[in-house]
C-alpha cells in the first residue's frame, strides 16, 4: 500500500512536541524465497508467515535463553553434574523439551540482560549457528550492525556515511548470514533493539537521541532525518543480501511506548519485510498500535517483545499468564500481525528477575498452565488455517 506524506501522516496521529512528525517515501520490500526458507504471503484474508513446507506460520517465541543462572553459586554443580558443562546437552535436553511441551513454535530473542544501571546495561550473547542447530527450532537472529539501543549505556552514537560503518556492516554479514543463509530454521534477522531515533532513556541521556528531534520542525529538517535512515537501511540491507538472498528482514524492534519519526519508517519500508515493534501495555494498545502500523504502511506487524508482570508470593516478578493469552488471543485477530514474542526468560537470573523458570529450574507453574493452553489454542487455529489454505 502506497500513501501519501500527508495522508500518512494525518493517519499515523503521530506527534512530537505538539509537532505531526512527518514521513518520506515508500517503496518495495524483499522477501523470503518461498518453498525452502520462510517467507511472508497472505490466505484467509489475513498476513501470515509462510513456512518452509507452504502452511501457513503464526510465530509465538519465547526470548531470552542464556543458561548462567545455572551456575550461580547458591546452585552449586548443578551445571556441571546435570549438563556437563554442555551448551548442546543444555539446549537438546532442557531448552527445546520446554519449548515444545509449552507450545512455542520458534525462538524470538536469545540475548538475556545480564547487567542493568546507568553505567552500564549489558546482555548476554545471541547464539551461534550451531546452537541453533542444537536447539532445532525455528528462530530469530539479531545482527549487532549498531549500538543505539535506548537501554545502551555506554557506546557512542555511528556516523553511517563513514567507510567504516559499511566495513562493519560487511563484517557482521559475513560472520552471521553467510553461515546462517541456506538454514530453513531462520525466519529472519533482527537488528536494533529500541532504536533511539529521536528519544532517549536515562542511561543514554549524557549522548542524546541520534537525530535531534527539534529539527524536525522543519521540512529540512526532516529530509535530514529520512536521508540519514536510508542510509542505515539501505547500508544493512545490501550488507545482508550480499550473504544472504534467502531470509526475511524483520528490522529494528521498534519501542512503541516512545516517539517514533515517521520519517525513519517510511526510510525503513523498501529494505525490511516486516515492522517490529516492543510494546508493554495492555492487549487494547497493543493491539491499536499494531493496526495503525500496518494500515499506514501495508507492512506486516510483528509483536516482538511484550509481557504482563505481576509480583509472584516470593517477591519476584512473573507472568501474568491470563494476560498472556488474551494478548495472543486478540492478536490472532488483527489481519497484519504474524506473531507474538514473549519477553522472556526461560531462567530467571538476578537482573530481569522474571522467567518461566528460577534460577534452580523450578517452573513458574501457574503462569506456564495458562501459556501452554494458549499456545495450543493458537496451534490448533494454525493447524485449521493450514487445512482451508
Amino acid at each position: 500500500m502506497r500513501i501519501s506524506r500527508r495522508s500518512f501522516v494525518a493517519r499515523s496521529g503521530l506527534a512530537l512536541g505538539g509537532m505531526l512528525v512527518s514521513p518520506g517515501r515508500g517503496g518495495l520490500a524483499r522477501a523470503g524465497e518461498s518453498g525452502r526458507f520462510f517467507s511472508l504471503g497472505q490466505r484467509g484474508g489475513r498476513r501470515w508467515l509462510i513456512a518452509p513446507d507452504g502452511s501457513p506460520f503464526f510465530s509465538i517465541g519465547l526470548n531470552h535463553i542464556d543458561p548462567s543462572p545455572l551456575r550461580y553459586l547458591s546452585n552449586g554443580d548443578l551445571w556441571e553434574r546435570k549438563y556437563g558443562n554442555s551448551m548442546e546437552r543444555w539446549l537438546k535436553d532442557a531448552v527445546a523439551p520446554d519449548l515444545r511441551a509449552w507450545g512455542f513454535n520458534c525462538v524470538g530473542w536469545t540475548q538475556e540482560v545480564v547487567t542493568r544501571g546507568l553505567t552500564n546495561h549489558r546482555h548476554s550473547r545471541a547464539f551461534t549457528h550451531e546452537e541453533y542447530q542444537w536447539l532445532g527450532m525455528p528462530y530469530c537472529h539479531q545482527l549487532p550492525f549498531a549500538d543505539f539501543h535506548q537501554w545502551e549505556a555506554e557506546t557512542r552514537h555511528p556516523t553511517f556515511s563513514s567507510p567504516e560503518f559499511a566495513e562493519w556492516c560487511d563484517y557482521v554479514a559475513r560472520e552471521h548470514c553467510a553461515r546462517m543463509r541456506d538454514d530453513p530454521k531462520l525466519i529472519g534477522y533482527f537488528y536494533i533493539d529500541c532504536p533511539t531515533w529521536i528519544h532517549v532513556r536515562p542511561e543514554n541521556e549524557w549522548k542524546g537521541p541520534l537525530f535531534d528531534p527539534e529539527k524536525l520542525k522543519t521540512e529540512s529538517g526532516r529530509k535530514e532525518l529520512y536521508d540519514m535512515a536510508t542510509a542505515y537501511y539501505r547500508i544493512t540491507h545490501e550488507a545482508i543480501r550480499r550473504y544472504d538472498k534467502n531470509h526475511l528482514i524483520l528490522g529494528d524492534r521498534y519501542e512503541a511506548g516512545r516517539p517514533i519519526a515517521a520519517e525513519v519508517v517510511e526510510a525503513a519500508k523498501p529494505f525490511v519485510d516486516v515492522l517490529s515493534f516492543q510494546h508493554f501495555a495492555k492487549p487494547d494498545a497493543v493491539c491499536e498500535n499494531l493496526t495503525r502500523w500496518h494500515e499506514m504502511t501495508g507492512k506486516p506487524v510483528l509483536l516482538a517483545d511484550h509481557a504482563i508482570s505481576i509480583k509472584g508470593p516470593d517477591g519476584y516478578m512473573r507472568h501474568d499468564g491470563a494476560a498472556y493469552a488474551e494478548t495472543l488471543r486478540r492478536l490472532r485477530g488483527l489481519p497484519g500481525c504474524i506473531g507474538y514474542h514473549l519477553c522472556g526468560a526461560y531462567l530467571r537470573n538476578e537482573t530481569r528477575k522474571r522467567a518461566l523458570r528460577d534460577a534452580a529450574e523450578g517452573p513458574d507453574a501457574e503462569a506456564i498452565r495458562a501459556i501452554t493452553e494458549a499456545n495450543r489454542e493458537a496451534a490448533g487455529w494454525m493447524a485449521a488455517a493450514k487445512r482451508e489454505s
